[in-house]
């Protein structure tokens, strides 16, 4: 027996020695998907509710388009002014032309239901997502403190600085996020753009460029996390709100102190 367990212990060993030091410290640290019954820790993301929705513009005699998707893990630890959280997106998820898509960004209209199959094939393909390659983005947060930024509104406003990882192109981003408070959670709701051409993805286009869509991406991101204390924010839980205005088709909110500030490459 001690000889089998000094066999087991150098085999972990090697096994561990194999993994470099940097592999090892995101393995220990990625956020975990709650198992059924768990609770949740103060900022875990609520995947259930939380969701992201992307404008997408029309270039020529193209159509406005909106899309949803889902993350895969997440946490966001507010007040922290490193190793804030992580957010995990599942990319496969995202679908293009939905009704709840459509209402939210405020797009007129629906879309049919073959037009939205096409139109999520040619997002998700190899010139755009390419989720076979790259099933996930991430967006890591490296410090999530109380805005400094003039002119905030009433509620708390939190400036999530970190790194923004889309079609294997890693990206320094600021994104400016209102705290809503809603009992025993905390929403989270900012916008920041993109261009898909920074990351490597090709505008989809269609007879020579007639029809297509922009290069810029209108990113709106509404997370529900476990609460937390942020800077001073009202302390009496209130019950959950209705869930207020979205932004409009492609657009910040005026209320909102700036967009995103995108930076070069990581």
């Amino acid at each position: 027996m001690r000889r089998a367990i000094l066999v087991l212990t150098g085999c972990l060993g090697f096994v561990l020695a194999m993994v470099s030091p940097r592999a090892w410290a995101q393995a220990v640290s990625a956020p975990v998907p709650l198992r059924e019954g768990q609770q949740p820790v103060p900022g875990d993301v609520d995947l259930a509710t939380s969701r992201v929705y992307v404008f997408v513009g029309k270039t020529g005699l193209g159509h406005d388009h909106a899309v949803v998707g889902n993350l895969v893990s997440g946490a966001v630890r507010l007040d922290a002014a490193e190793n804030a959280g992580q957010l995990v997106f599942d990319m496969r998820s995202f679908l293009a032309d939905t009704p709840e898509a459509r209402k939210v960004l405020g797009l007129p209209g629906q879309a049919d239901e073959s037009t939205r199959r096409q139109t999520t094939e040619n997002m998700l393909g190899p010139d755009v997502l390419d989720v076979d390659r790259h099933p996930t983005a991430t967006f890591d947060i490296g410090s999530a403190l109380r805005s400094a930024r003039p002119g905030a509104g009433p509620k708390p406003t939190v400036d999530l600085v970190g790194t923004f990882t889309l079609h294997g192109v890693a990206r320094k981003v600021i994104i400016p996020v209102e705290v809503e408070s809603a009992g025993p959670v905390l929403r989270l709701t900012g916008s920041f753009r993109i261009k898909q051409t920074d990351f490597g993805m090709k505008p989809y286009k269609k007879f020579g460029g007639v029809v297509g869509v922009a290069d810029e991406l209108a990113i709106h991101g509404d997370i529900r996390i476990a609460a937390t204390p942020v800077g001073n924010p009202n302390p009496s839980p209130r019950p959950a709100a209705a869930p207020t205005a979205q932004p409009p088709a492609g657009r910040v909110p005026p209320e909102r102190p700036a967009p995103a500030v995108i930076g070069g490459p990581k």
